[in-house]
């Protein structure tokens, strides 16, 4: 690994040259490989080295080929670095009521589905992306993860800004210059520049800036990059301090995780380095908006784009295939029916109308003709309930098939219609029973795209998820 001479200079002076000699060291090693497991889903633990600041973390010996294992499309658990998972300790410090939050740079999901498992119960997450290819994936990324209180937006935060006081809690992990990522993306080093790191740290101070107004007075931010430099990190910090009078908040640490702090102005920052944390160099750091009077964000009572459309007749059996329908409200988008939870429904009706809603709540299914097809959302959400429709236990291989949209027979004697398939008892999606043939129903988008199926077949958890 060759690092740029200016690079050197910097982060040497920074650090120091006996610490400078260690993060060096560090980066010519294998970067760790780890994943976050989702609980609700009712994944058993690995037994693997824990994470030690987050409480669903676990890191693996090896980086496993994820792409052939049906327990990760089923959403049970979500490959992330560890550095990242440190959100957790903001969250469970100062978060603990119900909120309305945004994660504002949010693709491809891994702060959005870390968050949909801490917030507490009854909280809305609205995660936004920009660029349209990556809100998709992140819209897939949430789908899987299963939470249904979450809306997948795709706008400028410009465009979010102008819904004054609407969140409670917004996260920030900004698009930065990758400095964390040289040992995982070494392209990244190419890319490095004095004048990228400067260019970065003013398109981070103009997002701030243009999304301040959406945060209710006395709610916080949660700001992180993954980059070493102060212009972008606590550079940032300080101008939340001076020019929009934000409040820097301390965040408890235990010693042994050996999480650094500021290496510029007096505020409490946090910082992991890789000669000195298991994981990728990584830069967070919780503000609190100054209190204000709390102006109301207005409704208007249509939304216009649902203007003269005809609403579909909403089929009886569909609010059985929720465990509990009551806690939801219908909505038709155009085709698709959503669920939205019915606390946050006049939120949902306000997003819908100031912004490009990608997803929002549960995809129950789509009208077609006479038929109500069921959509793959609903099968992977906590909300589900399962006994609604005929399941099918798939092997290993039968389940890759599956997700790579290829077609395979049934066991003898499955009922027609509408079919879940499970691998491990965890749902994977629908197929169509036609009696002759099966359509298999999983998104096309999402399949798998290799045509390799691993020749071992086995029942037992990959060796990762032990």
């Amino acid at each position: 690994m060759t690092l740029p001479p200016e690079f050197i200079t910097r982060t040497q002076d920074l650090l120091g040259p006996e610490a400078f000699a260690s993060f060096v060291d560090a980066l010519k090693e294998e970067p760790p490989v780890s994943i976050r497991i989702n609980r609700s889903k009712g994944i058993e633990p690995p037994e693997h080295e824990a994470v030690a600041w987050c409480d669903t973390g676990y890191y693996l010996p090896e980086r496993p080929s994820f792409t052939f294992d049906p327990l990760f499309h089923a959403g049970t658990y979500y490959v992330q670095e560890a550095s990242s998972m440190f959100l957790e300790q903001a969250i469970r410090q100062y978060v603990h009521e119900p909120v309305c939050c945004l994660d504002l740079c949010a693709a491809p999901g891994g702060k959005s589905t870390h968050l949909s498992s801490l917030l507490p119960e009854g909280s809305l997450l609205v995660s936004n992306e920009v660029i349209r290819s990556r809100s998709h994936i992140l819209a897939e990324n949430l789908s899987k993860w299963g939470h249904p209180n979450t809306i997948v937006t795709q706008n400028d935060p410009a465009e979010i800004g102008r819904l004054t006081h609407l969140f409670d809690l917004i996260v920030t992990d900004v698009p930065c210059s990758g400095e964390g990522m040289f040992r995982k993306d070494p392209e990244s080093i190419n890319e490095w520049s004095v004048a990228n790191v400067n260019l970065c740290a003013a398109r981070q101070r103009r997002i701030l800036q243009d999304v301040w107004e959406a945060l209710k007075p006395g709610g916080l931010l949660i700001y992180s990059t993954c980059t070493y430099n102060t212009e972008e990190n606590e550079e940032n910090i300080q101008y939340l301090i001076e020019a929009l009078e934000a409040e820097a908040l301390p965040i408890a640490v235990n010693d042994a995780w050996n999480v650094s702090g500021p290496l510029k102005h007096d505020n409490p920052v946090y910082r992991f380095f890789p000669h000195k944390t298991r994981g990728e160099g990584f830069f967070l750091a919780v503000v609190r908006k100054a209190e204000a009077v709390v102006q109301t964000v207005r409704y208007r009572a249509k939304n216009k784009k649902e203007k003269g459309k005809v609403t579909p007749t909403l089929p009886l059996s569909v609010k059985d295939w929720l465990a509990d329908p009551t806690t939801f409200q219908w909505h038709f988008q155009q085709e698709k029916l959503l669920a939205i939870p019915a606390a946050w429904f006049d939120t949902y009706r306000l997003l819908a109308d100031a912004l490009r809603i990608v997803s929002a709540g549960i995809a129950l299914g789509e009208v077609k003709g006479k038929d109500f097809i069921p959509d793959h959302a609903l099968a992977i959400s906590h909300a589900f309930r399962r006994e609604a429709f005929p399941a099918i236990e798939l092997s290993r291989n039968d389940a890759i098939r599956y997700l790579q949209k290829e077609t395979f027979p049934l066991p003898e004697g499955t009922e027609k219609g509408y079919v879940l398939l499970t691998y491990q008892n965890h749902p994977l999606g629908f197929v169509k029973n036609l009696g002759n043939r099966a359509n298999n129903l999983y998104p096309a988008e999402w399949r798998i795209r290799s045509s390799y199926v691993p020749t071992e077949d086995t029942e037992s958890l990959p060796s990762h998820m032990k």
